[in-house]
């Protein structure tokens, strides 16, 4: 694929830059180098290659959701450094 005047200004002009006459023809000689580079990679077979979902190996270990009571009110507020009744009580921050 040639990288053409016409598609650098369609290109700029969706990604909102400009660019300039000089910088015109070294980015579309980047581009089309680029280009060139990712034309390659039809090239490769991956007739049997899985597609990948991530390159991690490792599996998520899943235990099943469910609400249990670990503490109870006063178990979570004695070491509270700070408390009114049976809540925590905090520095105000907005004023």
């Amino acid at each position: 694929m040639k990288i053409t005047h016409e598609l650098l200004d369609k290109i700029a002009h969706l990604a909102r830059l400009e660019v300039g006459e000089a910088e015109a023809e070294k980015m579309m000689a980047d581009m089309s180098a680029i280009i060139t580079w990712v034309e390659k990679l039809n090239e490769v077979d991956t007739a049997n290659v899985e597609p990948l979902t991530t390159m991690s190996t490792e599996v998520n270990a899943f235990r099943e959701d469910k609400a249990e009571n670990k503490l109870t009110n006063q178990e979570a507020l004695s070491n509270a450094p700070n408390k009114a009744g049976d809540y925590f009580s905090v520095p105000k921050v907005i004023d």
